[in-house]
């Protein structure tokens, strides 16, 4: 009986099972992303990713810890000097699976297993996501405002003496944007309410926030009504200032090291 047994035996012995986890390993290293069976990446995940966190400490002993599983030179060489430097930001989960659908033929599920860091489409930083939407959303205006403007930029064009709508209207659009503020959760640790908080105090942009004192952010949120004892804000500063400089690549590093730490 397989009770409580977890591992997936894959119908092999121990010996051939791992000969076939250590194979697909070297192709992973090799090619950063290979098509297999949906149970055999499942059971490669566990296999290879401790041994990407030891890659991360590039010293003779972890070569050595690495090959005396893998014995191959050419993928612990391509692990340790390629893939380490790009992963090495990252506190695990280095790889995903994707599931591909049935093979035609046996009905077997199939999946693709990648390396997370060399995926150029799901691997964006924040910046670029942040770009692409404010693009996707000017494109779905686009239409209705140029159809709520066409009647008033004509009467403008026919009759000189009044003046362009557009102008008038931006201006009560931009006062009111610079009243509501940056939006302060973006900062790792930072929830709706402290936010709220933090504007009923005056601290409405990341500049405001990133000028502002860890211990005079604590005070505020001390003598709200909320229950913010627990919070930390001693990294909301630093944080507040890569946004406001619109570093959101290194905002995300430095908020993945936050995560981790805890």
């Amino acid at each position: 009986m397989r009770h409580g047994d977890k591992i997936n035996n894959l119908g092999r012995t121990a010996s051939h099972r791992n000969a076939l986890l250590i194979n697909l390993s070297c192709q992973l290293f090799e090619h950063k992303k290979i098509v297999t069976t949906l149970a055999k990446a499942k059971a490669l995940r566990p296999f290879v990713e401790p041994l990407i966190t030891k890659s991360k400490e590039n010293t003779t002993h972890q070569r050595r810890l690495v090959f005396s599983r893998l014995q191959d030179k050419v993928a612990v060489k391509e692990l340790f000097d390629v893939i380490s430097p790009k992963i090495a930001s990252r506190p695990g989960g280095y790889t995903r699976v994707i599931k591909l659908g049935k093979r035609v033929g046996d009905n077997a599920e199939l999946a693709m297993i990648e390396l997370v860091d060399y995926n150029e489409i799901y691997g964006k930083g924040i910046g670029e996501t942040t770009e692409t939407g404010k693009k996707t959303r000017r494109a779905g205006r686009s239409k209705k405002t140029a159809a709520a403007h066409d009647g008033p930029i004509a009467k403008a064009e026919t009759s000189p003496q009044k003046e362009p709508v557009p102008d008038s209207e931006s201006a009560p659009a931009a006062k009111a944007k610079s009243k509501k503020g940056d939006d302060l959760t973006k900062i790792e640790g930072v929830g709706p309410k402290a936010a709220e908080v933090l504007h009923e105090a005056g601290i409405t942009s990341f500049a405001k926030l990133a000028e502002s004192k860890a211990e005079d952010i604590k005070e505020i949120l001390e003598k709200s009504e909320g229950h913010f004892n627990a919070q930390d804000p001693t990294s909301w500063p630093e944080q507040a200032q890569l946004a406001a400089d619109e570093k959101w690549d290194e905002l995300k590093e430095l908020q993945d090291k936050l995560i981790a730490g805890r």
